[in-house]
């Protein structure tokens, strides 16, 4: 069959037929998919160059973004204010402590007082009248024990006014009847010879009796008193229940 004159064929495809058309517009309508049971109107999708209403917009927005003090201002327009008749106000800022001046003086004074009246915070061991000493194989550290008082006193002798030979006379009737009742620790009383116009005749000689002779081999250690004790007009001793022999008296002393 032929063609009528002028007319177009049929069933021929041409998918950019309107393209020019839209091109000029710059503008076009998205139908909506058929997949697409939103209801929502279809998208509009502008292209080519913004219109000068809207680039005004976007740089005020930039202008605006830039200032986030405005931004602030802005968002709290219309805020108003708590009533704060009944808060309490609060000093955020630390108090700096106020610390007095420290008055060393008047704190000696007061160190002297009590030392005088008292006798608080006097130490004999800190004193150039201590004495101390061991027996034979015996840790120097049993000397602070025994001053500090870890050991009962059985017995006390008193040798206050008499001479050397009287003191000595005693000093060994004391420590035989000690030893044979098995005392473990005593108190020897000297006095501490401040008259004498040397050294102290007394605490001397007592040193010298503990130290050396028959009753060494008996000593474990000796020490001033204590102040309520006599201070250094005394010495405590700690004493041995056997003497030491003479296998032991070699052995070297422990450190």
């Amino acid at each position: 069959m032929d063609r009528e004159k002028g007319s177009k064929p049929q069933g021929v495809f041409r998918p950019f037929k309107d393209l020019k058309t839209l091109l000029k517009s710059k503008s076009f309508k998205l139908t909506a998919s058929p997949a697409d049971n939103s209801g929502k109107s279809p998208a509009k999708i502008t292209t080519g160059p913004r219109r000068p209403s809207e680039t005004a917009n976007v740089t005020a927005v930039q202008k605006t973004s830039d200032n986030e003090n405005d931004l602030f201002v802005m968002a709290m327009a219309d805020v108003k204010p708590i009533a704060r008749d009944d808060c309490l106000e609060h000093d955020a800022a630390p108090r700096s402590p106020q610390t007095p001046e420290h008055d060393y003086e008047a704190e000696t004074l007061l160190q002297l007082e009590k030392l005088v009246k008292h006798g608080e915070g006097f130490v004999v061991a800190h004193t150039p009248e201590y004495i101390e000493g061991t027996g034979y194989n015996v840790h120097p550290q049993l000397t602070k024990r025994l001053h500090r008082g870890d050991f009962s006193i059985q017995a006390h002798l008193d040798l206050h006014g008499l001479g050397v030979k009287s003191a000595k006379n005693a000093f060994d009737k004391f420590f035989k009847d000690a030893i044979t009742t098995g005392k473990g620790a005593v108190l020897i009383v000297h006095g501490r010879g401040l008259s004498s116009p040397a050294e102290p005749v007394l605490k001397t000689k007592v040193v010298e009796w503990l130290t050396g002779g028959p009753w060494r081999k008996w000593v474990v250690a000796f020490t001033s008193a204590r102040s309520f004790d006599g201070g250094a007009g005394a010495t405590y001793v700690l004493l041995r229940q056997r003497p030491v022999t003479r296998s032991q008296r070699k052995k070297k002393k422990q450190p």
